[in-house]
């Protein structure tokens, strides 16, 4: 028999027995889920492990040892982003061509631009109507010459006569009608009166064509066959060469030309043939670029693709043009190199762009682009796709890192990228996935931000200084 006592107390020793089980059995499923989800997530703290034992073998064998890294964050207020003048864009991706730079010189267009006008006998200057820097259209006079040569006077006589020989013979022909007919006079005698009235009309026929050669309008032409002799022509502006777009040819065509040279003066004697002034018409002109022989087939290639060409002015800043330099493409490489034998000439074609005012009842005008100017051509040579642009302020080197800044607010991320290619103005980054398209990328200020960034952290251990602009060194 069980005493009372015992019987009446063994419900708590029971009570203790199974606190004490499940307490057991408490702390083997805890450390069994902290060994399951410790190897179910072995994949992201491993890593963690081995980076920091990396990081600590590295920091104990190097002098910088102990010295805290600047965080990737800069922090910047409104205030702030306005003194920098910091803006932001979406970063998108975009085509982007590579391209070589190669200088470039405009020029005339040789028997387009600039024309002569030279005296078609031989004569002596009355008259000057227009000298250098004024603007005359095709077919408005220029000289007024006083004839002095025998061969010319001969050429208006011999028109005369010839055509009163004409007149006479018709008349003649005209008489003997009738006679012909009855068969009073031969018939020989008529067809003789026939040939003679065609061989003076030949004659007529080439003494006009003389004199319209040597400067006779046809009214003056036929005052010569009626008697009025001229001792005095006027020589007139030329027709230009206007060129087709469409077939590429020239075609004549009325056009307004400026008067750049004058080779005579009043009352000089001159010959025929002797140039009396120097036309230009700087509408159609070519850019002349020159290429080492090295990048030939890069041009070759361009002119065959018909690859655009953009120009950029290196002289003074243009005064209120406000249409864009269209892109050209290249019409013509040289056969030949230069007399440095180093380079090839290529010429693209370019249609000038004017301006005109009023000065003393005169139309003057002013050209964009003149002979002599120098410019460079950016000749496309290879195309990148899936890329990002940016402009060479987004964009802050350091070693052999370059990174960019992701803005948010007023957080600024520092993010390493991947440049494949680089020029003055920009910077063209692979779409790699090291900066996912989309986000906002700071445009400008990323040197600025960078040296924020690394002066944010100004502690150093003994031992080490820290410089102006960020940067940790040890003591020397």
């Amino acid at each position: 028999l069980v005493p009372h006592w015992r019987r009446a107390d063994s419900w708590w020793l029971e009570a203790l027995l199974v606190l004490r089980l499940l307490k057991t059995v408490v702390v083997v499923l805890v450390i069994g889920g902290v060994v399951t989800a410790g190897y179910f997530t072995r994949d992201r703290w491993v890593p963690l492990i081995v980076a920091k034992k990396s990081s600590a073998d590295a920091a104990t064998d190097s002098p910088m040892a102990g010295v805290a890294l600047p965080n990737e964050q800069v922090n910047l207020t409104p205030q702030a982003q306005k003194n920098l003048r910091l803006s932001s864009k979406p970063l998108l991706p975009a085509t982007y061509w590579k391209t070589i730079q190669i200088p470039g010189t405009v020029v005339d267009r040789p028997g387009i631009s600039d024309r002569g006008v030279v005296a078609p006998v031989s004569a002596v200057v009355t008259a000057i109507y227009h000298y250098a820097g004024e603007t005359i259209e095709s077919g408005g006079a220029l000289f007024t010459l006083r004839l002095v040569g025998e061969s010319f006077q001969t050429s208006q006589t011999e028109l005369f006569k010839a055509m009163k020989e004409s007149e006479i013979t018709q008349e003649e022909i005209d008489r003997l009608k009738p006679l012909f007919e009855s068969g009073a006079v031969a018939r020989a005698k008529y067809i003789e009166l026939k040939n003679q009235l065609r061989r003076l009309a030949v004659t007529i026929q080439a003494y006009r064509q003389d004199l319209q050669i040597r400067g006779l309008t046809p009214e003056q032409i036929d005052s010569v066959a009626n008697g009025t002799l001229s001792s005095e022509i006027t020589v007139a502006v030329p027709a230009g060469l206007k060129v087709n777009r469409g077939s590429g040819g020239y075609t004549a065509a009325p056009m307004v030309f400026e008067l750049q040279e004058l080779n005579v003066e009043l009352g000089q004697q001159v010959q025929a043939g002797q140039r009396l002034c120097t036309l230009s018409q700087h509408q159609f002109l070519f850019i002349e670029g020159r290429a080492f022989r090295r990048e030939l087939p890069l041009l070759q290639r361009a002119a065959e693709e018909a690859w655009p060409i953009s120009v950029e002015l290196l002289e003074s800043s243009e005064y209120e043009w406000k249409d864009p330099i269209p892109t050209l493409k290249i019409h013509h490489i040289s056969n030949e190199l230069n007399d440095d034998n180093r380079t090839i000439s290529f010429f693209l074609p370019l249609e000038n762009q004017s301006r005109s005012y009023q000065r003393d009842g005169e139309q003057l005008f002013l050209w964009r682009f003149r002979p002599g100017q120098r410019v460079q051509l950016h000749v496309q040579v290879e195309q990148l796709e899936n890329v990002f642009v940016l402009p060479s302020e987004a964009v802050v080197k350091e070693g052999p890192e370059y990174y960019v800044f992701r803005h948010n607010g007023n957080i600024f991320d520092r993010k390493p990228i991947h440049v494949l290619h680089q020029t003055t103005d920009s910077v063209i980054v692979a779409n790699d996935g090291s900066v996912p398209q989309g986000i906002y990328i700071a445009q400008t200020g990323a040197v600025q931000l960078n040296r924020v960034l690394k002066s944010q952290d100004k502690s150093a251990p003994s031992g080490v200084h820290v410089h102006a602009d960020g940067s940790v060194h040890a003591n020397h």
